[in-house]
């Protein structure tokens, strides 16, 4: 009885075939595999709801087309775009405390700039805390809307970020809409 129940675990150890292994043939080749349709479709509809989340405003995706930059260094978010683009509206949103955007528009010409922040964030503290003028001087801080004169022509920053004279939520969506 002793032996037949060792015998049992090396028969079906022994009955395992182990899968046979294909030789590689002594040529370079290459192995072209293609996706699912339905694996494409799901990657494009995550590109699509992402793009969403950051920039969720309607104009948004027609400005990033025409060449916004966007990078993002230590909590900082730099959006760069030619002035010639404007109006424009970007959407963008801060997920970690002390986030600020700085917002570039390169070849300003016009004499005045029209900009303004909106959100449907309950509690959301942010403003314009500054502008930097093509001449290199800063100016602010300010509200959620800014109109202002531009002297000369060249770069002008938009500086958002919270505002050290209130409380509130630092995190959340929002909108630029800038004129």
């Amino acid at each position: 009885m002793k032996k037949s129940l060792l015998l049992i675990p090396l028969i079906i150890f022994s009955c395992k075939k182990e899968p046979a292994i294909a030789s590689v043939p002594d040529k370079d080749s290459t192995v072209v595999t293609e996706m699912p349709d339905s694996a494409v479709k799901a990657d494009s509809a995550a590109l699509r709801k992402k793009d969403s989340i950051i920039n969720n405003a309607p104009a948004t995706k027609e400005v990033l087309r025409k060449g916004v930059m966007r990078s993002v260094k230590d909590g900082q978010i730099i959006r760069t775009a030619d002035a010639s683009q404007l109006p424009f509206t970007l959407g963008e949103e801060f997920k970690n405390d002390g986030q600020e955007l700085i917002l570039k528009l390169t070849n300003y010409d016009q004499p005045h700039l029209k900009a303004k922040i909106s959100t449907k964030e309950k509690d959301f503290n942010i403003r314009f805390n500054q502008i930097k003028l093509p001449n290199g001087d800063y100016d602010g801080p300010f509200s959620r809307d800014i109109t202002y004169d531009i002297p000369g022509k060249g770069e002008v920053w938009l500086i958002i970020g919270k505002s050290n004279m209130a409380s509130g939520n630092t995190k959340g969506h929002f909108t630029v809409n800038v004129e």
